[in-house]
């Protein structure tokens, strides 16, 4: 630290720069402390206008509650999230992932229903496997294909995955020829309704993949090298980072997840919508990884940060439903914090409330 080296020349202690930090900005700068400290001001004030609103209650076998319903419900987005931050750590980005649940979901109901008229399911639990597998095939190769777009052919990822954003969902109902496809398989319905250790199964599968995330980025070259990707791609391509095949795969992920996430909602309400199933769900996403401290133009990411910013959605939304504002005021209130959240990332924004701030006032008779 500044306050404790020592000058070799003189032996004495050297006085703080002044432009050192102060320990209270340093504190503020964290990046995890605003999208906590956002999440438990909404907690808290719906524990303050719902007293009943924080508690849990353990019943047969299991946690029931408020909070307990927002991390089951906001676990598919969570799932996206997760993805979409390394996507969007190495200046990328995936609107398809609305589709792509939409497919995964599709195929796995398709799937599980063939499995079931050939008998598959009297027997064994054949028809979950091969349901679970087939969405999340359909699902990488989805991200396979916005992969090449992006790094093979070098279309802007907006463009790119807009392509699968609007043709995702035709493919979808191609698939289940329009109509919703109902699924009665309790081994199924476990995904999204089952519960392990008193807890949805769900989070059980946000946490093993933030995990197996976790230690992949913080603690393997792989990070180092998304941030360097993120940063300059030209860059770290000439340091050799293979940084075309990196991101090819980290597009290939962020569409896995969705797939994941297809199968926990579609589980969860025991069918498959091509035509409603993640709407809207790639502005979440985004919104949910801006929250959470990851810059929108790569290098900087935070996958905890998702993680919070992915509840911060799901308990806001809870909180519009619950107070009985109309749901279109949801999508203003996504809108707002979207504005909010982009200004708050733009250099030249921060700049120049700077420059306002430290403004010098005029002398009086000037």
């Amino acid at each position: 630290m500044a306050e404790t080296m020592i000058d070799k020349h003189t032996s004495l202690p050297r006085a703080p720069s002044p432009d050192a930090p102060s320990p209270l900005r340093r504190w503020l700068s964290q990046p995890l402390l605003w999208p906590v400290l956002t999440l438990a001001l909404l907690l808290i004030g719906n524990g303050v206008f719902n007293p009943g609103f924080l508690s849990l209650q353990w019943r047969d076998g299991h946690l029931y509650g408020n909070l307990i319903d927002i991390g089951n419900r906001a676990a598919p987005l969570a799932l996206v999230a997760l993805g979409m931050t390394g996507v969007i750590a190495v200046r990328g980005l995936d609107i398809s992932v609305g589709a792509v649940l939409a497919i995964a979901a599709t195929v796995a109901a398709w799937t599980l229903g063939r499995a079931q008229s050939a008998g598959l399911a009297d027997h064994s639990l054949w028809p979950l496997l091969l349901a679970v597998a087939a969405a999340l095939v359909a699902a990488a190769v989805c991200g396979l294909w916005n992969g090449v777009l992006v790094v093979k052919l070098g279309m802007q990822p907006i463009i790119a995955t807009l392509i699968l954003m609007v043709a995702g969902r035709g493919l979808a109902q191609l698939i289940s020829g329009g109509q919703i496809l109902t699924l009665y398989y309790p081994p199924y319905a476990f995904l999204g309704n089952g519960f392990v250790l008193g807890l949805p199964f769900s989070l059980l599968v946000v946490a093993v993949v933030f995990v197996v995330l976790h230690l992949l980025l913080e603690r393997t070259a792989l990070g180092l090298f998304v941030r360097a990707i993120g940063h300059n791609p030209l860059a770290a391509h000439v340091a050799g980072v293979r940084a075309r095949r990196i991101t090819l795969g980290l597009y290939v992920f962020c569409a896995f997840t969705a797939g994941m996430a297809g199968l926990l909602v579609s589980s969860n309400v025991n069918s498959a919508d091509a035509n409603n199933a993640g709407q809207l769900l790639e502005l979440d996403a985004i919104l949910a990884v801006a929250l959470g401290g990851s810059l929108l133009g790569g290098g900087r990411f935070s996958l905890a940060g998702s993680l919070f910013g992915a509840l911060i959605i799901q308990t806001l939304t809870s909180t519009i439903y619950a107070i009985g504002v109309p749901p279109q005021v949801n999508l203003v209130v996504k809108a707002v914090l979207v504005f909010a959240v982009m200004l708050l990332q733009s250099p030249e924004f921060r700049a120049r409330v700077r420059t306002l701030a430290v403004r010098p006032r005029a002398e009086p008779g000037a």
